[in-house]
């Protein structure tokens, strides 16, 4: 098993940054993908940014240019840099991973943490 803790929630201003973490535990070997997903009541999860083992990232098109997603693996860390932040990224943020391990992959999600951002 794998366990994620989300942090660097928060309220802010439009305009504003937040930097969130999630660090993982457990039976972290093998762990290839990592990401970020979002949702607000009512929607469906959506992605927001990953990264593979091999530091290929991908983006939604509505952060572009704005998130900055990155990893550490000698920390088991998954970062998201949140600049330019807008009303309409207010969201819960949810942290996954993906473990490979005998042939099988492995999904793992955090309980995510609320980010808000005020007009």
């Amino acid at each position: 098993q794998v366990q994620l803790v989300e942090s660097g929630g928060g309220l802010v201003q439009s305009g504003g940054s937040l930097r969130l973490s999630c660090v993982a535990s457990g039976a972290t070997l093998g762990i290839s993908y990592m990401g970020w997903y979002r949702q607000v009541p009512g929607k469906p999860r959506e992605l927001v940014a990953d990264v593979t083992s091999s530091d290929s990232t991908n983006y939604a098109e509505s952060v572009k240019g704005r998130f900055i997603i990155s990893r550490d693996n000698t920390q088991n860390t998954v970062f998201l840099q949140m600049n330019s932040l807008r009303p309409e990224d207010t969201a819960v943020y949810y942290c996954t991973v993906a473990r490979n391990w005998g042939g099988i992959r492995y999904d793992y999600w955090g309980r995510g943490t609320q980010v808000t951002v005020s007009p």
